[in-house]
Formats: structure tokens, sequence, C-alpha cells
């Protein structure tokens, strides 16, 4: 699933592209990604809509339309983007279920193969009752070490759980949480309340850079993802022990361990996260 680096690199990419852009018609071509009304209600709302500006909220990518209301978009699994005059790659985009005709003569396609992902047109309350439930922006200045000790407070699950908890901190997910607790020399079972304030301020320093970083090399791609612009991340191969099982540590050579907390992998180093 897409974490804050990937919809970041997109968002960017979007922006550019579709700030003051009116959507002239939207094809919807599986009913199913339109979340929260028909697809038949959904087209007309967005029909001369203008769009403001494209903005991420964790993992959430947000379209501000002229109308005040937010357009949106989940990619979870498989969800991606592309605009042009028609389909960049018909080999690639085999699966669209969008299409939003732009008055600029270009389209905004939306292929999700698995349609895990989907869009919702909120009102502008309905937008802030999803966000409340949200915890800060990592790389928001706002973000502080103390923040983080406050969010993690107490917490008897395990620290890299802790982590994936979007209405503790917003956007990190499996691969950065594994990631950050490495560069952090952190043992992700952990119970997230007995860490130190060394500790803390270990993460927070961690889960910034690992972020920043990996918006910098336009995020990580096993399989899925890509930018709307069709190229794949680069951070795959800056990992150091996310997919990395068995392989030596950069660091102090131990071979990587893997476990599973909450249903998903954790990857990390028994010698120097011990």
């Amino acid at each position: 699933m897409p974490e804050l680096p990937e919809v970041e690199t997109i968002r960017r990419d979007l922006a550019s592209e579709l700030a003051g852009r009116t959507i002239l018609r939207t094809r919807i071509s599986k009913p199913d990604i339109v979340l929260n009304m028909s697809p038949r209600s959904f087209s007309r709302r967005l029909r001369g809509r203008r769009i403001q500006s494209v903005d991420r909220r964790g993992k959430h990518l947000l379209l501000s339309l002229d109308d005040a209301r937010i357009l949106q978009v989940q990619l979870r699994m498989s969800g991606r983007f592309a605009i042009g005059r028609r389909v960049p790659d018909p080999s690639e985009f085999r699966h669209i279920a969008a299409r939003f005709e732009l008055d600029d003569s270009r389209t905004l396609f939306y292929d999700d193969v698995r349609r895990l992902g989907g869009f919702q047109l909120l009102g502008a309350e309905e937008w802030a009752s999803v966000e409340a439930r949200l915890g800060p922006e990592p790389l928001a200045s706002a973000f502080t070490a103390a923040k983080l000790a406050e969010r993690l407070n107490g917490r008897r699950a395990p620290i890299k759980n802790a982590l994936l908890d979007q209405g503790r901190l917003a956007g990190v997910g499996n691969i950065y949480a594994s990631e950050a607790l490495h560069r952090a020399r952190i043992d992700p079972r952990r119970p997230a309340g007995e860490l130190d304030r060394s500790d803390v301020g270990q993460l927070h320093r961690a889960i910034r850079r690992v972020l920043r970083d990996a918006i910098a090399n336009a995020g990580t791609t096993f399989r899925d993802y890509r930018a709307v612009n069709g190229q794949s991340g680069r951070f795959q191969d800056a990992l150091r022990v996310y997919g990395k099982e068995s392989e030596p540590c950069g660091r102090c050579g131990t071979p990587i361990a893997r476990v599973v907390q909450a249903g998903r992998s954790t990857f990390f180093c028994p010698g120097c996260q011990g």
C-alpha cells in the first residue's frame, strides 16, 4: 500500500498538472470505486468544477474543488494515475476504473487492477470529521519529539504497531516503520510506552529522515506503485531491513530477521536492535 512518500510523490506530480484545470466530464467504468454515492451523482457533481489545489493528508490524496468540496482519493494497493490525451501505455493501464476529462483536452486516468482504492466527494464538514481521526503529519514542523512521546505514552502495544496506527501518526506504514526503527536501533517488539526520552528522540529523527529520503527517491516500488509519469520509485535500493530476511545487516552483519506483527511482516536486526 502506498505510504506517505509515494502519495506525496503522486501529489507533487498531479499538482503541477491539475491546479486550475476544470473537470468537463467524468466517466466511471468500475462503479465500486465511488465509495459514498452513486457514480451518476459523483459524475454530475464534478461536472464543471475547477480543481484549486492537490494536497495530501497522511496517505490520503485530496483535490480541493472550487465549491469547497474535497475529492478524497485512497490509492490502496494498486491505484495509480496517468494524465494525457490518450492512455499513456495500454499494456500497463489495462484496468482503467475512471476517466476525468479536463478543459485542456487531456484526461486524468485512474487505473486500479485490484480495485481496493476509491474516491469520496466530501463536504468541508465531512472531510473535517475524517481528518479529526488522523494523527499528526510526521514531517510537519509542529511534530516534535515531545509530540511523538505524547502519542506513545502509556501504550503497551509494540512500537512497530503503534507507528502503524494512523490515529497516532498519519502516513507511516509497514515499510517505513521497519526502516525507521532500524535507523533508531529500537526493537520493533518493545512496548511503545517503555521508550525513554533518548529512544523517542532517535526515533523521531529516524522517522523524518527515512521519509524525506524516500520522497527524494520518489518512493519505493516492489510491484504496483508508479509515479504519475510512469517511473518506478528508487528507494527500494536504499532499504536496510525491509524485505531482507536472512541478509546481513549493513551495520553489524547480523542476519536480518522477520516476525509477524498484527498480520504484517516486520524486518529488523536482532544484533543492533536487540
